[in-house]
């Protein structure tokens, strides 16, 4: 496991019971606008799904249901389990600009907006049509989603990292730091000023003896 990783898991923001989740990560300055400190916004109701029965995932190709783009079939970019949302990359966009003053008109951009999971379904890649599909276990006792409308496994897509990085087929290498010794605790806390220190480790001795001073 790498360092980096070890302090990211270290740096979790811990939310507040009555946050309210959006399309921004709640670390950002943007989401933190939303949900200044003292404001209590409408609560949102969501349909519980728990983790275990969660089936869509970063990755995943999926065909929207309903709006202007329906039939089309995408790639799930992001997905905010907190509000049911999935972004679908390219697809269900909304259009503004950006930049706009008195001289400058701006650049008119696209995003994506949000999509709730019902409003979407996972395509089967044998024959690339929308499918409902539920989670089974094979005869090795792995865990996978399969296809009600053919039967088929649909294989989760392999995570890959900002960084580019697929943790299920890292291998530390010699310049990596192990878990033990990111997790060891080498540092003794002491009295001694950075030089005291130095000079204890190099051997150094101090012969000098400061002058006496007089305060009146």
């Amino acid at each position: 496991m790498r360092l980096t990783v070890l302090l990211a898991m270290a740096a979790r923001v811990k939310l507040p019971p009555d946050y309210r989740h959006g399309v921004y990560r709640p670390w950002t300055a943007a989401a933190q606008a939303n949900n200044p400190p003292g404001r209590r916004r409408k609560k949102v109701f969501v349909e519980p799904i728990s983790k275990e029965d969660w089936k869509v995932f970063r990755g995943d190709t999926v065909e929207i249901l309903i709006g202007k783009d329906a039939g089309k079939q995408g790639v799930v970019n992001q997905v905010i389990r907190a509000r049911n949302w999935v972004f679908v990359e390219g697809l269900n966009t909304h259009y503004h600009y950006i930049g706009k003053t008195a001289i400058y008109p701006g650049t008119y951009i696209a995003n994506e907006a949000p999509l709730l999971l019902r409003q979407i379904a996972l395509v089967d890649p044998t024959d690339r049509k929308p499918t409902e599909v539920e989670w089974r276990y094979t005869e090795e006792g792995e865990r996978v989603r399969v296809s009600l409308r053919t039967g088929r496994i649909i294989p989760a897509p392999i995570h890959q990292r900002r960084d580019g990085i697929i943790p299920e087929q890292w291998k530390d290498g010699p310049k990596d730091t192990s878990v033990d010794d990111a997790l060891d605790r080498t540092y003794q806390p002491s009295l001694k000023i950075f030089e005291e220190e130095i000079m204890e480790l190099q051997g150094i001795v101090e012969t000098r003896r400061a002058k006496k001073s007089y305060w009146y």
